[in-house]
């Protein structure tokens, strides 16, 4: 996977849609189209793609229902378009698994910029290295979880993956390379090296709160990531 990986976009306003496919393949991306939640099942079962530009607003399945479905079946990252004022919407679509958003009415390149972000994040070492787990840098035990820094990858306890977004890598790596130490939002997004996301109330508490369903034994009682009220959050490295 790599920035010029194979894109699908997904909306129902053909517009949207060919400007979008006109700059991004000038761009150096392969851009697919689809205009509805059916067309897009069709063609993500036929071939693979790196990442879905997906509307929210959509006639009959919207968007919101479409990434839950990707992010339970697919291995792709997703950028969902919103409207402005439906900050509602841009809750529910990071809370299922979005890896980010952006707003209509959008400038083309602003959407190429988190596209290639995004990307970025996903296509970090992909490595099939076997090294020991156990002492090597690129291994963070917590718990009864690995996070591998190289591969990209959250492990349980089974050795097994578990899924999560480019988004919340990046934040669990930001704790996990600043242990038992407070952090609070402006410094978990500098950390995260996301200083182009759009930082709207409670985005990162959503994505600590599904954090929190993954790797977190009670997540209504959290130990790996704690909230200290008035200051921030505390990755606890060694929980009790």
């Amino acid at each position: 996977m790599n920035e010029s990986g194979r894109i699908l976009v997904v909306d129902d306003d053909a517009d949207v849609r060919w400007m979008v496919q006109k700059y991004l393949s000038k761009h150096g991306l392969h851009v697919a189209l689809a205009e509805d939640g059916e067309q897009m099942r069709d063609m993500i079962a036929a071939a693979p793609y790196d990442l879905v530009v997906l509307d929210i607003n959509m006639p009959g399945e919207d968007g919101l229902s479409l990434a839950r479905f990707l992010r339970a079946n697919h291995s792709v990252g997703i950028i969902m378009l919103t409207a402005a004022a439906d900050v509602f919407d841009r809750v529910v679509g990071l809370e299922m698994g979005a890896d980010d958003y952006v707003t209509k009415p959008f400038e083309p390149r602003e959407l190429l910029a988190r596209i290639k972000s995004v990307l970025r994040r996903l296509g970090q070492g992909k490595s099939d290295n076997d090294t020991d787990k156990h002492g090597d840098s690129r291994y963070v035990h917590f718990g009864e979880h690995v996070l591998d820094l190289e591969a990209h990858q959250l492990l349980n306890a089974g050795n097994e993956s578990v899924s999560i977004t480019s988004m919340e890598f990046d934040l669990l790596k930001a704790f996990a390379e600043n242990p038992d130490k407070v952090l609070n939002r402006d410094q978990l997004l500098n950390l995260a090296h996301n200083k182009d996301w759009d930082p709207f109330d409670r985005s990162i508490d959503i994505r600590i709160a599904r954090l929190r369903r993954k790797i977190e034994p009670d997540p209504s009682k959290p130990q790996i990531i704690k909230t200290v009220r008035g200051a921030g959050y505390i990755f606890v490295s060694k929980p009790a």
